[in-house]
């Protein structure tokens, strides 16, 4: 399977520049615990940052964070999401369980994430290839 990657545009860069305001204005530091910052858009232009609750339990992850406060603010329709580590690590990846989120209540929405050829943007369902079928409704369809 080949995955498209999108170059980044404008809009891409001011979530990129949110996600990393807010986990560089509220980070845990430097002690080991390493904070993430994320930042969703919604199809009206509106953007909502999130940041993770580290516990060793697993906690929330950032983007997690995003999509919960976006749908708090009644954003429903999301089109693309992003998540930056605190200390300058960047743009970066989302884990499993975040891609299996993604690709279950907003399939469509562009994942801005490293590829070998820079910063660059993917649909959710190119990052989960033959993802668990799970609907929010409970039906298969």
């Amino acid at each position: 399977m080949s995955i498209e990657v999108r170059a980044l545009t404008d809009e891409d860069h001011a979530l990129i520049e949110l996600a990393r305001r807010t986990v560089e204005e509220n980070t845990d530091g430097p002690d080991g615990v390493y904070t993430m910052g994320a930042a969703v858009r919604a199809a009206d232009g509106r953007m909502f940052a999130g940041i993770n609750v580290y516990h060793f339990t697993g906690g929330p992850c950032a983007e997690l964070v995003a999509l919960g406060r976006a749908r708090a603010e009644g954003a429903r329709e999301l089109t693309t999401i992003v998540a930056v580590g605190n200390e300058g690590r960047g743009v970066r990846a989302p884990c499993g369980r975040d891609r299996q989120v993604f690709v279950d209540y907003h399939p469509q929405m562009r994942v801005i994430l490293p590829t070998g050829d820079g910063i660059g943007s993917v649909v959710a369902t190119q990052l989960l290839p033959e993802a668990f079928p799970w609907s929010p409704t409970g039906r298969d369809d």
